[in-house]
């Protein structure tokens, strides 16, 4: 591990550390707010009604959201015009802002300290930091949109515990196919002399999450499975690496009280190994675009990395750079193990909402309407939360058969890795194998198996 990414985790997880602090880790609920009881209301409305609602509340007003994806300023301006198919003198103006470097949770830490914020509403990532810094505090509220329960055939709002995410972003190992490396099983990425391309955690911090979610017994199985089938002369290699976490398991069980953590999980010296040469060797990159750019030029013989599917989609062709120097490691037939990881973008009302009622509009609109998840579903690599918008979104985009060209849509692409499985594919652990964030989960291994992480190199 690199010095600076060990200062960055040792901050991280100071953090983390004072957030249970202060929040005292007590069950003790943050106090109802006006915002509680307009969504409460909310939540039995259908989008048409809630969009009269939204018409009343903020026309000729302004609108600001907070998001980590800019796309949410290509979406607000459609819902705008669905507003105006009921109301044709209906007008907002607004503004969405995305943060950089995660600093999402400083400004709605500091907005919540307003009695009337400026922000609406979020569009939210990293299920370690929103369930500590944002719910528990009150900061932030779960608005679940009455259409969106149904497809997700959620009948009993009051019994429903999750969350409510918009979409699910893949990330997925890829490799240059102009040299002779094959990469046929998830441990090929932390073989020796390997440096997979990959953004560091300070840049964005779910990358921790999908190295949490390794150490579940669902994907230590999964990595076990994997190591199982590799050739004698890999598994010596990794052999001495895996035993050697033995030690490091029992004493992680020593932190941790929670038996759903290490204590039940008989191969989680697989993942704690394949972390362990992860974290040694990868290669930081503060961005997925340079990723993709450096894989796709043919100069580029077996590198390989984790990043962003979607990072695909912009790729111009050239004599040197091309999306046929590039493979999905999953999508090759005799591939195992994990394909990548998934993480979810989630949405929030804030508590302190100067228009509450337009909030719970517009992410109605967003969870339930194709229009509304465009911005998000032209692309590869981007599923919708509800499956009705998200089958119909691959009806209009065809990402399985690789997409269309832009002026001929009867031409299809010839792009191999762009012929996106789609997000059944993706999360089925005997196809494409996501590892998939699980906030409570991750909430729960965030400090000692972070901890751990911070102290590999030393």
């Amino acid at each position: 591990m690199k010095i600076t990414d060990r200062k960055v985790f040792a901050a991280f997880f100071v953090i983390i550390v004072s957030l249970f602090v202060t929040t005292g880790c007590s069950e003790q609920k943050p106090k109802k707010s006006r915002v509680d009881d307009i969504i409460k209301e909310a939540q039995t409305m259908t989008l048409d009604q809630l969009a009269k609602k939204a018409i009343e509340e903020s026309k000729g007003k302004e609108f600001f959201g907070l998001g980590n994806s800019s796309r949410g300023k290509d979406a607000i301006p459609k819902f705008i015009k669905y507003l105006q198919k009921i109301d044709p003198s209906y007008n907002l103006s607004f503004e969405w802002q995305q943060p950089k470097n995660n600093k999402i949770y400083d400004q709605l830490i500091a907005d919540a300290a307003k009695e009337k914020g400026t922000f609406a509403m979020t569009l939210i990532q990293d299920g370690t930091q929103f369930k500590p810094k944002m719910l528990a505090t009150g900061f932030l509220k779960r608005f679940v949109p009455l259409e969106w329960a149904k497809a997700k055939n959620i009948t009993n709002l009051d019994e429903y515990n999750g969350y409510v995410p918009l979409l699910m972003i893949s990330k997925v190992f890829e490799y240059n196919c102009r040299g002779d490396m094959a990469y046929t099983n998830c441990w090929d990425f932390v073989y020796k002399g390997v440096r997979p391309l990959f953004m560091y955690a300070a840049t964005e911090t779910v990358g921790m999450n999908f190295l949490y979610m390794l150490t579940s017994k669902k994907y230590s199985d999964i990595l076990k499975k994997a190591y199982d089938k590799l050739p004698p002369e890999k598994q010596g290699y990794f052999e001495p690496i895996i035993t050697s976490m033995e030690k490091e398991v029992d004493e992680l069980k020593k932190e941790i009280t929670d038996k759903d953590v290490l204590h039940n999980n008989e191969n989680a010296k697989y993942a704690l190994a394949w972390i362990k040469l992860w974290m040694d060797q990868y290669n930081g990159q503060t961005d997925d675009g340079p990723i993709c750019n450096i894989l796709i030029n043919e100069s580029a013989k077996n590198k390989c990395g984790l990043l962003v599917y979607s990072k695909l989609r912009s790729v111009v062709e050239s004599d040197k750079v091309s999306l046929n120097n590039l493979k999905v490691a999953a999508y090759e037939d005799d591939y195992i193990g994990i394909g990548g990881y998934g993480y979810c973008h989630y949405l929030f009302v804030t508590d302190n909402s100067p228009l509450p009622w337009t909030a719970c509009a517009l992410i109605s609109y967003l969870t339930t309407q194709q229009d509304g998840f465009e911005a998000w579903g032209k692309d590869m690599g981007c599923y919708s939360s509800n499956p009705l918008i998200d089958a119909e979104n691959e009806k209009i985009h065809k990402h399985k058969n690789g997409g269309y060209k832009d002026k001929d849509k009867n031409k299809p692409l010839l792009y191999a890795v762009k012929n996106d499985k789609g997000k059944d594919w993706w999360e089925n652990p005997e196809q494409g194998c996501l590892v998939l964030e699980d906030p409570e989960y991750c909430t729960k291994v965030a400090f000692t198996i972070g901890r751990w992480i911070d102290l590999l190199a030393k």
